[in-house]
Order: C-alpha cells, then structure tokens, then sequence
C-alpha cells in the first residue's frame, strides 16, 4: 500500500517538474533576451523546480531500494542479467541515472542565481542548465509507449 502511494506521488511529481522546468526555462529565456533584471520570481521558479526535483528524488530513491523494479532486481537477478534485458536496464540503471544527472543540473542552475554574476549570465546558463535537464528528464520518464513493460500511465 503504501509503495503504491508513493509510486502514484513519484508519477505526479513528473508533470510538478516539468510545468516548473517549462516554467523555469521560460523566464530564463525572456529575461536572456529582455535584458531584464533577475527578480525574486526568477529565482523562486528555480527554487521550486529544485525542490519538486529533490521531493521526487527522495520518493524514487525509496522506491528504487524498496520496490521490485530496482535495487531488488539487480540482487535477485544478478547485474549481468539486469543488463541484458531492456525493461530491467531500464529501471534499475537508466531511469535512475538520468534524473540523477537532470537534477544535478537542476541544482547547478539553482545555484547560478545566488552567484554574484551579471544577470545576462544568471539568465543564460540557467536556461541551458534547466533546458539540458528537461531533455534529459523527458528522456528518461517512462511514457506509455515505452517498450513493452517499462511504459507507464499518463499519471
């Protein structure tokens, strides 16, 4: 049950993170080629992304250890067996390491807006940082018309 729960919180903490990386990417790119200055709402968009992106981390770590799909997985299976089967890799090693690699870039396009740094600059690597992590993240999600087994429901 409470797996269940905290997979059905992981699914909707995706469409949480890619409205505020939408969101996020959007005033980086207005204030890049505004010549704006960087505002309290600019940082708070990052702000959010990055705390959406550590709540469902926290959640995926979880399930990652104590769900079927990952840590179980490898040590049942052996990580040679894992490797070689497209929907157990795909669980166990890529989804997991694509986040982890998105919201990393997430927390580095954070950070760049407490740099004291001209804010032609904050705009312009937190929106490649932001926009690098959502490819990333879009890649990485298992949408539904993944391969047999590792596409999930729209929410």
């Amino acid at each position: 049950m409470l797996y269940t729960g905290l997979l059905h919180l992981h699914s909707f903490l995706r469409w949480v993170i890619i409205v505020l990386a939408v969101v996020a990417i959007y005033r980086s790119y207005t204030g890049m080629s505004s010549g704006r200055l960087f505002s309290a709402g600019d940082r708070k968009a990052g702000l959010f992304l990055m705390i959406s992106a550590h709540t469902t981390l926290l959640v995926g770590l979880y399930l990652w250890i104590a769900g079927p799909w990952g840590l179980a997985n490898i040590r049942n299976l052996g990580f040679g067996e894992v490797m070689k089967d497209a929907v157990y890799r795909f669980f166990a090693i890529e989804h997991i390491t694509g986040m982890l690699i998105a919201i990393v870039l997430i927390t580095i396009g954070r950070g760049v807006a407490k740099k004291d740094i001209p804010d032609a600059a904050k705009f312009k690597r937190s929106f490649w940082l932001f926009l690098v992590a959502l490819v990333i993240i879009l890649v990485s999600v298992p949408w539904p018309w993944r391969a047999v087994g590792a596409g999930r429901h729209w929410v």
